[in-house]
């Protein structure tokens, strides 16, 4: 969605999406002080990853209300899709009343927790009253973009929403103990927070709300812990993570760095059969090593490569399907954000996570290249490229060795204690600033801010996902579902073969329905403590997780890779859908082959660290 074009609201959208990138390029700067200092000087500072992790916070929370106005916040549209033409109206209508309720509650709580907290950050001294109000902060501006809607949408919708709201809150405030008490308070929070999910609440106000209706029918106290947890969760300097490599893949395309990629990728393989597609598979390959992010990497290349595809003589929908399915790759090898993610989520190392998924990023990358080869000889596709020489291979490679360093510099300076997975982030950041610079002189001005303006709305949009879980999961534990899953599936544990069977099933179906993030954030503190108890590792576990759920990103309904390679390529959705079978079928094999032979990830942790 467009920001706010007009208005008071096109005003306040950007000064706060200034002030959230102003926020964010300081955290990685900072990050990057802390790397200079600790290497140049040898004299690193207390404070600077305290400050990152403000910023951070500060920028997300104050971001969170730029994508309320933008309409932007992740939902999974299954019912829109199904609502007659007279319905739609009063169906946005209730989607915008439980985010006023939602709103509403992290204002009202958010601000009882900040003005009760008395402790102070360890290194800069700051009272963390200043660090929890970013939660109310943001739940006020976000009410003021729900009733000032924008432009096309008249301002009785908007304050007609903030009393609806108002009156859901106080019902849910006032009358869960009576509708449910405190024994279904387990119960609210999933079933609320499902159904809310189903009716295309954005993924995190729903889990908001579900939250706040567990804790509405317990002890008021208890209500400041849903705003408590989603500031705390934000507290964290791995999380910081994500906002770099975004950053940084940006920084990449607007600097011109991606085109020599592809022009690489084309070089080394263009003249085999289905040779683009091969070249689309190497390149997202290549590209996975920069961004992390299957999403980023669909879209930049199906800009690329689909429209070259076409002239080629491929199908469309099955260039679109193709770069779909390379796309996951970017989840798959480092420095993948699901990992990342999942290592946060699970407390295990992400540098571990970094090298255990090498053999099975490839690998997927192998059975891929093999799917385009069968298919391209059943159907015609390429063999009529001629194959490049040594020279113009050698010249294409010298233009992208930069690029193709990064990934070196990433993975070995995690692995050997260099830097952080975080400040690896901040430094792949700046180094793409450099390279886009002064090596590719592509980069200017106009092309880097609007780049970097996607980047920090793009991790906003992820980020706060992440926040809103952390209270759904908080109850979770509360209640000690896991305890009791884990009790359920005693016999299965036993038996870790026919566990790690129904899992994978499990995570498939998961994936149908729900975004890669909203579904780790859910799952992992659930089903990482039975794989424990069944003997499984927990990094191979997360190798497996993370395949399992960018797999449902091509699946319907959700499918989100594919409807976004099908948007910018231009292609049928439906035909997308059905060219994209082989490809899961191909990913499923090696699901399965690195679900059962464990050694193809912890072999390499085992001979490389960390």
């Amino acid at each position: 969605m467009t920001p706010p074009s007009t208005g008071l609201a096109a005003f306040v959208d950007r000064v706060l999406e200034a002030v959230c990138v102003v926020l964010m390029l300081g955290a990685a700067i900072i990050a990057c002080l802390q790397v200079v200092l600790r290497y140049g000087f040898d004299a690193a500072l207390p404070w600077p990853e305290e400050m990152a992790i403000w910023a951070f916070c500060w920028s997300i929370f104050l971001g969170m209300a730029i994508a309320t106005g933008r309409g932007a916040h992740i939902s999974i549209d299954v019912v829109s899709r199904f609502v007659p033409a007279g319905g739609r109206a009063a169906h946005a209508f209730l989607v915008r009343s439980v985010m006023v309720a939602a709103s509403i509650m992290l204002v009202v709580h958010g601000a009882e927790y900040a003005s009760r907290a008395i402790q102070v950050s360890p290194a800069l001294q700051w009272p963390m009253t200043y660090f929890f109000t970013a939660v109310p902060v943001g739940g006020l501006l976000n009410l003021f973009f729900l009733a000032l809607p924008g432009a096309g949408q008249p301002l009785r919708t908007g304050i007609a929403s903030l009393i609806a709201g108002s009156l859901l809150y106080l019902a849910v405030r006032y009358g869960a103990a009576s509708l449910y008490g405190e024994s279904g308070s387990a119960l609210a929070l999933i079933s609320v927070g499902l159904v809310l999910i189903l009716l295309d609440v954005p993924i995190a106000f729903a889990m908001i709300f579900g939250a706040f209706a567990a804790f509405a029918p317990l002890a008021d106290i208890l209500l400041v812990t849903v705003s408590q947890n989603m500031a705390a969760s934000l507290n964290s300097f791995t999380l910081l993570a994500i906002p770099f490599f975004i950053l940084a893949a940006a920084v990449m395309n607007a600097g011109g760095i991606t085109p020599r990629l592809v022009d690489l990728a084309t070089q080394l393989v263009g003249h085999l059969r289905g040779g683009l597609g091969q070249a689309n598979v190497v390149t997202n390959t290549m590209l996975a090593g920069i961004s992390g992010s299957s999403t980023a990497d669909a879209s930049t290349v199906a800009k690329l490569m689909v429209p070259e595809m076409e002239k080629r003589g491929y199908d469309r929908p099955f260039s679109c399907a193709l770069t779909a399915s390379s796309a996951t790759i970017a989840n798959l090898i480092p420095p993948s954000l699901g990992l990342i993610i999942y290592a946060a989520l699970a407390s295990v190392s992400v540098g571990a996570l970094f090298v255990a998924t090498l053999v099975p990023g490839l690998l997927v990358a192998a059975e891929l290249m093999i799917a385009v080869y069968v298919i391209s000889r059943y159907r015609g596709y390429g063999g009529d490229r001629p194959r490049a020489s040594a020279r113009e291979r050698f010249s294409s490679l010298g233009l992208a060795i930069p690029a193709l360093i990064l990934p070196v510099v990433i993975v070995g300076g995690v692995r050997f204690g260099v830097f952080t997975a975080t400040e690896a982030g901040a430094v792949a950041f700046v180094y793409a600033l450099l390279c886009g610079a002064f090596l590719y002189r592509k980069l200017t001005v106009d092309n880097l801010v609007a780049g970097i303006r996607e980047a920090v709305f793009d991790t906003i949009v992820i980020v706060i996902i992440i926040a809103a879980a952390a209270p759904f999961a908080w109850v979770l534990a509360f209640e000690q579902i896991p305890q009791k899953i884990a009790s359920s599936l005693a016999t299965l544990v036993e038996n870790p073969i026919f566990l790690l069977l129904c899992i994978n099933g499990f995570l498939l179906v998961v994936g149908l329905f729900m975004e890669m993030i909203a579904a780790l954030v859910i799952l992992v503190p659930i089903l990482v403590p039975i794989v424990i108890a069944a003997g499984i590792d927990p990094i191979h576990f997360g190798i497996i997780m993370v395949m399992n759920l960018v797999i449902g990103a091509l699946t319907p309904p959700l499918g989100v890779l594919v409807f976004t390679t099908a948007r910018v390529g231009q292609a049928n959705v439906v035909a997308t859908f059905r060219a994209i079978i082989p490809f899961v079928a191909a990913l499923i094999a090696v699901l399965a082959l690195v679900s059962y032979v464990p050694a193809l990830t912890l072999t390499p942790v085992a001979w490389f660290g960390p």
